[in-house]
C-alpha cells in the first residue's frame, strides 16, 4: 500500500512540476516572425468575432426598437411601456426619441466597424446622443406617480450599448498594442 501510494504521490507531483530541461536554444527570426504573425491573425480574428457579437447585440435592440415605432405609429399606447407616459407627451415625442435610439446604437455599430482613425469617435457620438435620451427618459419616468422599473431599459438601452461599444473598442484596441509592442521585441539571432 506504501509503495503504492509513493507512485501515485510522485505522479502527481510530475504533472504539476517545472521541465527540468529547458530549450535553451534562442528563436531565429524566421520563427519569431512566424510567431507574430500567427498572434496578429489569432487577434484579427477574435477582434472581428466580438465586434460582430456586440454589434449584433446591438441590431437587436435597433430591430425591436423599430418594432416599438412601428407599433406606436399604428396603434398608439398599446403597449404597456408606452402607456405609462400617454399622459406626460404625445405619441410623436415616444416616436422621435426611440428614432434616436435607432441613431445612437446605429453609430455605435458603425463606430465598431470602421477601420478609419477616428473611428471611436463614432462610438463617443452614440454615447453622447444615448446620454441626452437616457435624461429624457428619467425625466419623464421620475413625473410619473410611481416609478416603473419593467421600463428602465428605455433610457439604459442605448447608454449601456453604447458604453460596451467603447469598453470592447478600448480592450481591443490594448491588446493590438500589445502585438504591436511583440513585434518591436523581436530580436536579431545570430548563429555562433
Amino acid at each position: 500500500m506504501r509503495k503504492l501510494a509513493r507512485q501515485f504521490r510522485s505522479s502527481q507531483d510530475e504533472k504539476f512540476s517545472l521541465p527540468t530541461v529547458d530549450d535553451d536554444r534562442p528563436m531565429d527570426i524566421n520563427e519569431q516572425e512566424e510567431l507574430v504573425r500567427s498572434l496578429e491573425k489569432m487577434h484579427a480574428q477574435q477582434s472581428l468575432q466580438w465586434r460582430i457579437v456586440f454589434a449584433a447585440l446591438l441590431f437587436c435592440y435597433s430591430a425591436f426598437l423599430l418594432y416599438s415605432i412601428y407599433h406606436q405609429t399604428l396603434f398608439p399606447w398599446e403597449l404597456r411601456y408606452h402607456a405609462y407616459f400617454m399622459e406626460d407627451f404625445d405619441s410623436w415625442m415616444i416616436i422621435t426619441s426611440e428614432w434616436l435610439a435607432v441613431l445612437a446604437c446605429s453609430m455605435a455599430i458603425i463606430g465598431l466597424f470602421s477601420y478609419s482613425k477616428d473611428h471611436r469617435k463614432w462610438i463617443w457620438y452614440s454615447w453622447s446622443l444615448a446620454t441626452v435620451l437616457a435624461i429624457f427618459w428619467v425625466y419623464y419616468m421620475l413625473r410619473m406617480p410611481k416609478f416603473r422599473w419593467d421600463v428602465i431599459w428605455l433610457p439604459l438601452g442605448p447608454l449601456c450599448g453604447a458604453g460596451l461599444c467603447l469598453y470592447v473598442d478600448h480592450v481591443l484596441s490594448e491588446s493590438s498594442e500589445e502585438v504591436r509592442k511583440l513585434r518591436s521585441y523581436m530580436y536579431a539571432f545570430k548563429a555562433g
